[in-house]
């Protein structure tokens, strides 16, 4: 059977947002299989802020996407058909070997088997309990390493991996200040997640509710923004204070290197540690987190929303919502029928 493959192709790099000309969707029939390999139907396309810095020519923790490739992205899928002895038809599987596109071709050595707990849907494997857990998971435990009674403030809280963050480090005793934008994602943080306080960057001056909130100061920050509203928390971190740097989502439409915190002399001041981090870098210890996060899902101790954008046509105009934050919780690309669903 031949299949026909849908791709969206990188064709320019984007200057600011991406727009229509800088990829382009394409249709090329499928390669046949080689020994060893699988052809995996995509089901769900990840869509995370650092898509937009893979398009760019920046440095990066990967080498940038290249003009004329398929956009990089990580997909969820079912074999379709397979030249593999470890993969069948009608696995479930993240192929290593895709991106933006309908069909992968993945070998066997990069393929990883979802093994789907009863009740649990099958986008929950693309976020809580899949790379967007394990981010907040080893971010949170690793770098911050809370105590009971710390303080924690989160940005970007009501996005996949900050909702996340809070609710591991309420399970391990912290208090927890949420920073998101808008009455709801700020009520669902306090109401729904548990949260101790949420700011609303987008009506409250984050400084001065900060001040309120924490008057004694901050002991951690996970940072997925950058820009004033890390500023603001950096400048609140207290002696031993630990920052968890994940993203700077503020700073990836923009050329140029991106801004640090302006008093950098806290930095010796107060004695503070600052840790960027890649979730690539704990892939090894995936096992140890997935012990966890699967345990506090089935008890209930951990909530999460996933976002599901229609058709793969969508993705490009869906990764804006990133940087909108017209979206709750995680951002996917629904991309074809899940298994076992008419």
């Amino acid at each position: 059977m031949t299949y026909i493959n849908k791709q969206w192709v990188l064709k320019q790099r984007p200057t600011t947002t991406v727009d229509s000309g800088d990829l382009s969707l394409q249709s090329t029939p499928v390669p046949p299989l080689q020994d060893g390999e699988v052809l995996v139907r995509n089901v769900y396309l990840s869509l995370d802020p650092t898509n937009r810095v893979w398009m760019s020519d920046r440095e990066q923790y990967l080498p940038p996407v290249e003009l004329g490739s398929v956009m990089r992205g990580s997909t969820l899928g079912v074999v379709e058909e397979s030249r593999s002895e470890r993969f069948a038809p009608g696995d479930v599987v993240f192929p290593g070997d895709s991106g933006w596109q309908l069909y992968s071709v993945s070998h066997e050595s990069r393929t990883g088997r979802v093994r789907q707990a009863d009740g649990v849907p099958l986008s929950a494997y693309m976020s809580v309990l899949g790379s967007t857990g394990l981010t907040a998971y080893f971010g949170l435990l690793d770098i911050c390493d809370p105590k009971p009674g710390e303080t924690l403030v989160v940005s970007a809280a009501a996005g996949a991996v900050g909702s996340v963050v809070g609710q591991i480090a309420k399970i391990k005793g912290a208090r927890v200040i949420g920073i998101a934008g808008g009455p709801a994602k700020c009520k669902w943080l306090v109401d729904d997640l548990g949260f101790d306080a949420a700011i609303d960057y987008r009506d409250d001056d984050v400084g001065e509710a900060l001040d309120r909130l924490c008057p004694d100061g901050i002991d951690m920050n996970f940072e997925n923004v950058g820009g004033p509203i890390m500023d603001a928390v950096f400048s609140r971190l207290r002696l031993n204070g630990r920052m968890a740097l994940c993203g700077l989502i503020s700073g990836y439409n923009e050329e140029g290197p991106m801004p640090g915190p302006t008093d950098f002399g806290r930095i010796l001041m107060k004695r503070l540690t600052i840790r960027g981090f890649i979730v690539i870098d704990y892939f090894g210890r995936a096992r140890e987190a997935m012990a966890d996060l699967s345990q506090w899902v089935a008890q209930g101790k951990i909530r999460w929303k996933d976002h599901i954008v229609e058709g793969l046509e969508n993705a490009p105009s869906a990764l804006d919502r990133l940087f909108t934050g017209d979206h709750d919780g995680k951002l996917m690309v629904a991309l074809s029928d899940v298994p076992g669903k008419g």
